[in-house]
């Protein structure tokens, strides 16, 4: 069986830039897992790319096929978001390793759903004023800054990431991103070395 890898991290911790590299990796060969959202698409996002964009009456019809596996709601500055991954019938663990962002209430969900053997933590972490100091970096380029809720989601992440969160998850797969690159290629030798090990537990069957 393939294994689901969620990339868990706080806001600018880096996880979106090392998702896109594992996803570059011709090696790994990654499947992408498409999160779906209500909030507006920003500046240089794709539909079907970063995600699928649905209004309240598309996440709904999802909601009321039993299609939604997990779902979180946000009071922003801007207004209510959600966040949700949805069984839409592209996930086939039978032939597939796939890769998504998610949070620790996301993926206690997601590994609920499809089974512990099948999903597998990936946590990115980074120094909290390295943080800060990159998001404010990041939303500055934007056409339309909205500083407010980069503190609202900085101040989220705290609680969101706390080790006592973390531990209840069952996340322990860390990773320091003090340097892009080098933290891609430690995540990529681990994904494969989970590989080789499905294999050989297979062969001893």
């Amino acid at each position: 069986m393939a294994e689901i890898f969620c990339i868990l991290g706080k806001s600018a911790s880096g996880k979106d830039s090392i998702y896109k590299k594992l996803m570059e990796d011709p090696v790994l060969e990654l499947t992408p897992v498409v999160p779906y959202t209500t909030r507006p698409m920003r500046e240089g996002e794709r539909e079907g790319i970063d995600y699928h964009f649905v209004d309240q009456t598309g996440m709904q019809a999802l909601v009321d096929d039993g299609k939604v596996i997990e779902q979180r709601t946000y009071q922003t500055m801007c207004g209510e978001w959600n966040y949700f991954t949805a069984d839409d019938g592209s996930i086939d663990l039978s032939s597939h390793d796939y890769l998504l962002i998610t949070t620790p209430e996301a993926y206690c969900r997601i590994r609920s759903y499809f089974g512990e053997r099948a999903v597998c933590d990936i946590y990115v972490y980074l120094d909290d004023g390295e943080r800060l100091a990159r998001a404010l970096a990041r939303e500055r380029e934007q056409e339309m800054p909205r500083y407010a809720e980069l503190c609202r989601r900085f101040l989220a992440d705290q609680e969101d990431f706390s080790e006592d969160r973390l531990c209840r998850a069952g996340i322990r797969h860390r990773f320091e991103n003090l340097d892009l690159e080098e933290t891609k290629r430690q995540i990529a030798a681990f994904i494969r070395e989970r590989r080789k090990r499905a294999k050989r537990a297979c062969s001893c069957l």
